[in-house]
C-alpha cells in the first residue's frame, strides 16, 4: 500500500492547483445532509459555490430540521439557480447514513459522475474539492478519501486527548476486523464515481448511521475498486451538536462484524477483493 511521502503529496496538490478547464467542469455533485444547521450551512453554502468547479452542484438533504435548515437551503437554492443547487426534504429523522444513501442515489439519477460527501458543520474542508476530484480523474480510482491519518492529515486542536483515541481505535477496530489498509475507514469526506455508487447498490447498504462510512468503503473494496487517500486538516464543528448516540455507537461497534461475516459473496463481485489501488497523496498504489 502506498503511503504519502512528500512527494506524493506534492503530486496530488499539483494536480488540484492546476486542474484542467474540462476536468473542472466534470458534474459533481456535493451530497450534504442537515439536521438542525441552520448557523452553519449557510457559509458552507457560500463557500462552495465559490469554488472554481463550475460542474459543481450541491444537494442538500434535509430530516425536516425543526431550526428552519430546509427552508434556509431553500433560499440558498433560489439564489443559485436549480442548476447549482437543490434541496431534497425528507419527512423523518433515520440516519446519517439513510440520508447520504438518498441524496447520493439522487445525485447519480440526475447525471452526476462523481458524488462528494460533505458533513454541513464545517469540519470538512471546502477548499479541498477540488483536490479530490483532481485526483480521482488522475487516477482512475473508485473513491478517494479524505483522510485524517495519512501522513500530512491532521485534527483541530480542539480535539481532546479522549476523543482523539475513541477515532483512531474505531479505525484500528474496523480496519483489522475488515482486513483492510485503508487509514481513514470511518472518515465521512469521500468523492465516489458514480459508477461506484452504482456496483454498490445503495438501496441495500444496511448501516443507517455513522457505520455507513466503513461499510460503503468495504463494499466498493469487495468489488475491486481502487482507494485513495489524500490528507486533510479536520477541523471541529463550527456550529450545531453532533448527531452521535448510543444506538449509533452500538452499530458502529455491530458493523463490521456483520460485515465480515457476510463473506464475498453478499459483498457482490466486480472482479476481485480486498485492498485495491493506493492509500496516499494521490498516486496510484500498490496492491495492499
Amino acid at each position: 500500500m502506498t503511503v504519502n511521502t512528500p512527494e506524493n503529496q506534492d503530486f496530488s496538490e499539483g494536480i488540484a492547483a492546476r486542474l484542467p478547464e474540462t476536468w473542472a467542469a466534470t458534474p459533481l455533485t456535493v451530497v450534504m445532509p442537515t439536521y438542525n444547521e441552520a448557523d452553519s450551512l449557510p457559509g458552507m453554502a457560500e463557500a462552495l459555490m465559490a469554488l472554481p468547479l463550475p460542474g459543481l452542484r450541491l444537494l442538500v438533504v434535509d430530516d425536516s430540521s425543526p431550526d428552519g435548515t430546509g427552508a434556509i437551503a431553500e433560499r440558498f437554492a433560489e439564489r443559485y439557480g436549480s442548476a447549482r443547487m437543490s434541496v431534497l426534504h425528507r419527512t423523518e429523522k433515520d440516519g446519517l447514513g439513510r440520508a447520504y444513501a438518498a441524496g447520493m442515489t439522487r445525485a447519480v439519477a440526475e447525471g452526476a459522475e462523481y458524488v462528494l460527501q460533505m458533513d454541513a458543520d464545517g469540519s470538512h474542508p471546502t477548499a479541498k474539492a477540488a483536490e479530490l476530484l483532481g485526483v480521482a480523474l488522475a487516477t482512475d480510482a473508485g473513491v478517494v478519501v479524505g483522510s485524517r491519518y495519512v501522513e500530512g492529515g491532521t485534527l483541530a486542536d480542539a480535539w481532546g486527548v479522549h476523543r482523539r483515541l475513541l477515532s483512531r481505535w474505531a479505525n484500528a477496530y474496523a480496519g483489522t476486523i475488515l482486513g483492510t489498509r485503508v487509514r481513514d475507514i470511518t472518515g465521512g469526506f469521500n468523492l465516489w464515481r458514480a459508477d461506484t455508487l452504482r456496483a454498490i447498490d445503495l438501496a441495500s447498504v444496511d448501516s443507517a448511521g455513522y457505520s455507513f462510512q466503513v461499510e460503503m468503503k468495504y463494499r466498493a473494496l469487495r468489488r475491486g475498486f481502487g482507494v485513495m487517500e489524500v490528507p486533510i486538516h479536520f477541523e471541529d464543528r463550527v456550529a450545531g451538536e453532533s448527531k452521535m448516540n448510543l444506538m449509533v455507537q452500538l452499530e458502529s461497534i455491530v458493523m463490521p462484524w456483520k460485515l465480515r461475516m457476510s463473506g464475498p459473496g453478499a459483498m457482490g463481485g466486480r472482479g476481485g477483493s480486498g485492498d485495491r489501488g493506493g492509500s496516499g497523496g494521490g498516486t496510484p498504489g500498490a496492491r495492499g
